[in-house]
């Protein structure tokens, strides 16, 4: 990755932040569509829901791949021009799903977007310390997170009814036109971000996991990641056939699973300063209760939304306690730290989702909760591992 290269007093270029949030927006709503689509997608390409969820998994292993090589791809060209790519590839990659005939292409078309999603993260941290002052750079980066909180918010509802009105296609459809907007906007608000000199740490990223906090650290990180989207994968799935929703309900669910994440991301911040291990912890732990509770209470729907709603409260808002992780543990290296995050997660969700939809296939949904709640615990066991005083020290 590149470091800063403007000055510490020069101008803030708060346009292209609120570009780059829109940009997490749709790339957000482009990686989770699935979950709400999933069983008309896997109708109509004539596989099972467990292998139309592989197309979660998919994007997952190829954003690890751009994550760990975008950097050394992009070289020397300008940022802008790269970001600029990365968001028409997102456009393209929204009217392959929707136009697929089959399910081979369906996951090209969600193996390109992984291809942005891990171009686009590996470098969102670095294009904040680049566009305003130091001072500046946590409110750049709560306004990216802003567009994924809404996109949590509205992708699963908006798309389960586009599901419903027009269709899955045209669900992924309607991506397209956003990806273009996105493109638009980025092009009008980002200034030219050359290529600046590389970091201390560029291209040896791994040597971080010679520390032990690091290495149980991203361990956790993994295993929180992976535990989520084991279950989360799969939640419409549970809907319809254990809790019996029609659409509409189904939509309002999901909407309220968003809501709740925007509520979380909004009060971490105080959780954070008190104890940010501690907050690590408690979240999994109590995302494992849910996914427990949610087998026997999943015919009830009552109690399955205020569940799905203590999900939404903890899932979306723990990503943020990680980034300030990744800053704590690794000041001198947050760049490549975070890069190495990026593949972590992704590649976290890509095991979670094909876990999920083995299980599913094999046994049945109340495995794959099940499953979920094992990966939380150990998660959270190993942010208890991270935390150790004489580790974070060493780190």
């Amino acid at each position: 990755m590149t470091q800063r290269t403007e000055p510490a007093d020069g101008p803030a270029h708060w346009g292209g932040v609120f570009a780059m949030s829109l940009c997490v927006f749709a790339l957000v709503a482009s990686e989770f569509m699935p979950i709400s689509l999933l069983t008309p997608m896997a109708r109509d390409l004539l596989v099972s829901e467990g292998m139309a969820g592989r197309g979660i998994a998919i994007s997952g292993v190829f954003a690890v791949l751009a994550s760990l090589s975008i950097a050394k791809l992009a070289g020397t060209m300008d940022r802008k021009i790269v970001l600029l790519v990365l968001t028409v590839l997102m456009g393209v990659s929204g009217a392959v799903v929707a136009l697929a005939p089959n399910y081979v292409v369906y996951m090209a078309g969600r193996a390109l977007i992984g291809v942005v999603i891990g171009g686009f993260w590996s470098m969102s941290a670095a294009m904040a310390m680049r566009l305003v002052p130091p001072r500046q750079v946590p409110r750049a980066l709560a306004i990216f997170n802003g567009g994924n909180a809404l996109a949590t918010v509205i992708a699963a509802p908006l798309g389960s009814y586009l599901g419903a009105v027009v269709g899955w296609r045209g669900a992924f459809l309607a991506l397209v036109p956003a990806s273009m907007l996105a493109l638009a906007w980025l092009w009008l608000a980002l200034p030219a971000l050359p290529a600046g000199p590389r970091s201390a740490a560029a291209g040896n990223g791994f040597k971080l996991l010679k520390r032990r906090a690091v290495l149980y650290g991203l361990a956790g990180c993994g295993a929180f990641f992976m535990g989520q989207f084991t279950l989360f994968t799969y939640v419409r799935p549970f809907l319809e056939s254990v809790t019996q929703v029609d659409v509409p309900t189904l939509s309002l669910l999901l909407l309220l699973v968003g809501v709740m994440g925007v509520l979380g991301t909004a009060m971490i911040g105080a959780l954070l300063r008190s104890s940010l291990h501690g907050t690590l912890m408690v979240a999994p732990t109590l995302m494992a209760g849910v996914a427990l509770a949610l087998i026997p209470l999943g015919a009830e729907v009552v109690p399955v939304g205020l569940l799905l709603g203590v999900w939404g409260l903890m899932a979306t808002a723990t990503p943020v306690g990680w980034w300030s992780w990744v800053a704590q543990t690794m000041p001198d290296d947050a760049e490549v730290g975070g890069g190495l995050m990026v593949a972590v997660v992704q590649l976290a969700i890509a095991l979670g989702s094909t876990l999920g939809g083995v299980l599913f296939d094999a046994r049945g949904l109340g495995s794959t909760f099940a499953a979920s709640a094992i990966v939380l615990v150990i998660g959270a066991w190993l942010t208890f591992k991270a935390s150790r005083p004489q580790w974070r020290r060493a780190a």
